[in-house]
């Protein structure tokens, strides 16, 4: 593939999932000829539609950057993802030409999931979204070749699932009361601060349901003071926990606040991969999971096994996604406390088939790997 003209002229689109694809100049997929017995990695670019404007504290936007990955071996497929939310740093180009870089056809052997994901780590820094298309499409492919779901792999019990919440974003009364009406179906609220109005929010919210919410200030609040306040506030409400309540570069200012808030205070922003969780600890009362953040499924577990080591509440978040990153996320849901899968149900382009959310609860399937289908 030439990689330049791959990032020049590649048309965002939907991904040819029946086999392996190459991207030529024009934009046109044609058929690779895969190595037998080696891995063989193929990505396009995908856009993500939103089914409502996202808005958050800091920013809104209707579309999310994508990337759709496949990784092949001996005929098996894997499928992969990378989601690209503006705080993040990537973008479909910093995407392609990390996977540009990557040969992955020097391993005969996929199982080597150490050796393959330290190679990629090594590549080049940062690129988490993109490292973790790789590694969710490598635990499909692995699943699939053990005929087995991840969950099974890691011993896991689904009825340990916890039920999702649904994302309320900010908004205009009309459409909060329009979004609470929709999310009729699950059985706790996500609901998005960090302005002047996040009371006016919530009692939109408590005149439609009295549903538990969790909050999300998305690093909204700048004063401890009024930080403590809203989480008092919040407690009186049937507020679950609070998520990233200040910027994350306020450690001090957030561990005075988890010392005197009635409710736990969770790190997003302020935790990326492994090592964060320990910083967390200083200041929080757990941590939000998400595999575009963690480089994927394999370091992901890793936190959430340290995280349940040092008595800390683990969260399983995701960003605006397809079914298939959801679907990879899902298969740790039986390891946290909280889970916020809805990225998929929060698309209306979603081109692929796989966990569902039953009666408000994250349902796992007895697919092999990652559990998905493409549509």
């Amino acid at each position: 593939m030439d990689r330049r003209k791959f990032l020049k002229g590649t048309a965002l689109g939907l991904i040819a999932l029946s086999s392996p694809i190459s991207i030529s100049a024009a934009g046109e997929a044609t058929r690779l000829v895969p190595k037998r017995g080696r891995l063989n990695l193929s990505f396009k670019p995908y856009e993500l539609k939103l089914r409502h404007s996202f808005n958050l504290a800091k920013y809104s936007r209707t579309t999310t950057p994508d990337v759709l990955v496949q990784l092949e071996y001996d005929g098996i497929i894997g499928y992969g993802e990378a989601s690209m939310p503006p705080y993040l740093g990537e973008s479909i180009a910093s995407v392609c030409e990390f996977l540009g870089k990557l040969d992955l056809s020097q391993f005969t052997d996929p199982f080597r999931i150490e050796e393959i994901l330290a190679y990629v780590d090594s590549v080049a820094p940062n690129n988490r979204a993109a490292k973790a298309s790789v590694d969710i499409a490598l635990h499909d492919l692995l699943g699939k070749i053990m005929g087995q779901p991840w969950y099974k792999i890691w011993g896991l019990s689904p009825e340990k699932a916890p039920n999702t919440s649904f994302t309320i974003g900010i908004d205009t009364a009309e459409v909060v009361r329009k979004k609470v009406d929709e999310a009729a179906p699950y059985k706790v609220l996500k609901v998005k601060m960090g302005l002047d109005n996040d009371k006016e929010l919530v009692e939109i919210i408590r005149s439609k349901t009295d549903r538990p919410i969790c909050v999300d200030a998305n690093q909204g609040w700048d004063d401890k003071e009024k930080a403590l306040e809203m989480c008092h506030w919040l407690a009186e409400r049937n507020c679950l926990f609070v998520e990233q309540p200040m910027p994350k570069e306020k450690i001090d200012e957030t561990a005075w606040l988890r010392e005197r808030s009635p409710l736990p205070i969770i790190a997003d922003e302020f935790l990326q991969r492994l090592p964060d969780v320990l910083r967390a600890k200083e200041a929080y009362d757990g941590i939000n999971i998400k595999l575009m953040k963690s480089t994927g499924m394999h370091e992901a577990y890793k936190m959430a096994v340290l995280a349940r080591s040092l008595g800390m509440k683990v969260m399983l978040g995701c960003m605006t996604e397809t079914s298939c990153a959801v679907s990879a996320a899902a298969q740790l849901a039986p390891m946290v406390d909280w889970a916020d899968l809805d990225g998929n149900l929060l698309i209306a382009n979603d081109c692929f088939d796989g966990m569902k959310i039953v009666d408000g609860k994250v349902t796992l399937t007895d697919r092999p790997g990652i559990g998905v289908l493409p549509i």
